[in-house]
Parts: C-alpha cells; sequence; structure tokens
C-alpha cells in the first residue's frame, strides 16, 4: 500500500483488516453476508447511475445490432 493511509471511523484500512481477521467464524460469517449485500447494494446504484447517465447506451446498442444481425447465441 502507498503512504496514503486511509482512515474508516477513525480506523486505519489496516486496523479494519485486522479486526476482521481476529473475528470468531460466526461474527466472521455475519460480517461477510453483511458486507455481500452492503457491496451488492453499492454495484447496483452504480449500474442505476451509469444507465441513467447514458454511460450503457453504447453497449446497449452494440448487443441490440449482434442480435438483429443474429450475431448471438444461447447461454
Amino acid at each position: 500500500m502507498s503512504a496514503l493511509v486511509c482512515h474508516i471511523g477513525g480506523m486505519s484500512v489496516e486496523e479494519l483488516e485486522k479486526a476482521v481477521a481476529e473475528l470468531p467464524p460466526d461474527k466472521l460469517a455475519k460480517f461477510r453476508a453483511w458486507f455481500e449485500a452492503f457491496d451488492a447494494e453499492l454495484w447496483d446504484r452504480q449500474i442505476e447511475e451509469d444507465a441513467k447517465n447514458g454511460k450503457l447506451d453504447k453497449l446497449v446498442e452494440k448487443s441490440e445490432a449482434d442480435f438483429r444481425a443474429g450475431r448471438v447465441r444461447d447461454l
């Protein structure tokens, strides 16, 4: 990591990593489930924002053109 130190809630990333590494299995599982849901929500919001701002328009246009041209296959 660079010399730049990131602090979250008064803790550095290194302190957070250490705290997570020291969690007992049941609390680690709970944290993992929470973080997975948290991360998924952030991802969903980013996709929605990108779609709203037109950042995905070229991808949609290309996929529609590929579909019309028959350049698709079943998954």
